[in-house]
């Protein structure tokens, strides 16, 4: 593995994070959907991204990509010249890709095959197993594997959905439902969790011009035969990434993170609430967000909006006074890595005192980390969280596959040096 040593030592400086990976992946698609043509800025080419570009070339959308934004022309999307005899989309590991691109697929009769990579065919698709089987839409997987076929179109149907499976299924039907021949509704069967996806979701549908009538969360009522339109959009900074850096800030390193949309619909800036909840200050400070705390104190952060961001808060939770807590976790099993598990390990690793159960962690006090060797299991979000571990360890971290953060945040590691972080023998 393409390892990585860090040498403890504070960041220091402003930083711009990438764009809102969300946002991206819903506006490329919306795009993609709308005859004419549009224009999406502030775009940065993850490993995540790259793979739902070319997911909506599959279908016969056209994307110009420049260095820092996107073309695309959506009027050839389903034209069956470029359909024909079937679709191959390979997801890599992007599950977003996946279940949006799923029932968009299939809005037009279609014969579509998935792939992926990584853990990505370990992923739940039972809720579109059973949309498939109820309306005779003819499929083939394997276990653990991604590799799906399906043959066959949508159809105008009452939806009923359980509320705490992914949004991503939520968001997928949302997309496609509006260009079916007739109405539909989508009902959910159990509260709603993600809520802040679903906003990202909708916001993005009425900016295209696709009108979802939302029932308090509980229902969505989708007329047919609906369309996208073109929009130049402009994709806000990731509030997913800021919560590295402002938790860093949290640790006593002082880095202002700049571009942030404080009116953000992102569930994961719950991440600036939680830190309040911790003790910090955060203030608007030279045109950015700066976030400083003389004690942390534990808090209960609740996992089930913003599962995303639970690996950083852990890391502040396991250096706090008093006795915290992650709770609704379980969906973190199923992410790149189980990250319930592997965050528990690694903070342990480091010298944490961190206790898992099957859907929550519980964090006893510890004053300091030691540092050592560590494992990113090959997930972005734990190789960044233990980057920003390192600035408070005793003893440098080496951390296992370096490359993994091009899933999310390909600059993350020059821009980790930029802010002063110390990377042994690097040539980053």
């Amino acid at each position: 593995m393409n390892s990585v040593k860090l040498i403890p030592t504070k960041l220091k400086g402003k930083i711009s994070v990438p764009p809102s990976k969300s946002l991206a992946h819903r506006a490329i698609i919306a795009a993609g959907l709308a005859k004419g043509i549009s224009r999406i800025d502030h775009i940065e080419y993850s490993q995540d991204i790259k793979a739902t570009i070319k997911a909506m070339k599959a279908l016969g959308t056209l994307i110009e990509q420049h260095e820092d934004h996107l073309i695309i022309n959506g009027n050839y999307t389903f034209s069956k010249n470029n359909m024909m005899p079937g679709v191959h989309i390979d997801c890599e590991e992007s599950g977003s890709t996946l279940r949006f691109m799923v029932p968009v697929s299939i809005v037009k009769e279609n014969k579509v095959r998935f792939t992926g990579q990584g853990n990505l065919g370990k992923r739940p698709l039972d809720t579109f197993y059973e949309i498939f089987e109820r309306q005779n839409i003819g499929y083939i997987y394997r276990e653990n594997i991604l590799d799906l076929n399906i043959m066959g179109c949508l159809k105008p149907d009452i939806y009923r959905l359980p509320g705490n499976i992914s949004s991503q299924f939520i968001t997928g039907l949302l997309y496609a439902l509006p260009l079916l021949s007739g109405d539909s509704i989508i009902e959910l069967t159990s509260p709603l969790e993600s809520k802040g996806y679903i906003d990202l979701t909708l916001s993005i549908l009425k900016m295209y011009g696709i009108d979802i009538i939302n029932h308090e969360y509980k229902q969505f009522i989708v007329r047919g035969r609906q369309e996208y339109h073109a929009c130049d959009y402009r994709i806000e900074a990731d509030f997913s990434q800021a919560a590295f850096y402002l938790v860093a800030g949290a640790l006593g390193n002082d880095v202002t993170v700049m571009d942030l949309n404080m009116d953000s619909l992102q569930g994961d800036k719950a991440t600036l609430d939680f830190l309040k909840a911790m003790n910090c200050q955060i203030e608007e400070y030279d045109g950015g967000i700066r976030v400083s705390c003389d004690q942390l104190q534990a808090t209960t952060v609740d996992a089930s909006q913003c599962p995303d961001v639970i690996p950083i808060l852990s890391l502040a939770l396991a250096l706090s006074q008093g006795q915290g807590e992650v709770i609704n976790a379980k969906r973190l099993r199923i992410k790149e890595c189980d990250r319930l598990s592997a965050t528990v390990e690694e903070l342990n690793h480091l010298g944490g005192n961190v206790q898992e159960y099957e859907d929550r962690m519980s964090f006893r006090p510890v004053t300091e980390l030691k540092g050592g060797m560590v494992s990113s299991h090959d997930d972005h979000r734990m190789a960044m969280m233990l980057a920003i571990a390192s600035t408070v360890c005793q003893e440098p971290v080496i951390i296992d596959n370096q490359d993994c953060v091009k899933k999310s945040y390909p600059g993350f590691w020059k821009d980790f040096v930029m802010l002063g972080g110390k990377i042994d023998g690097s040539n980053i």
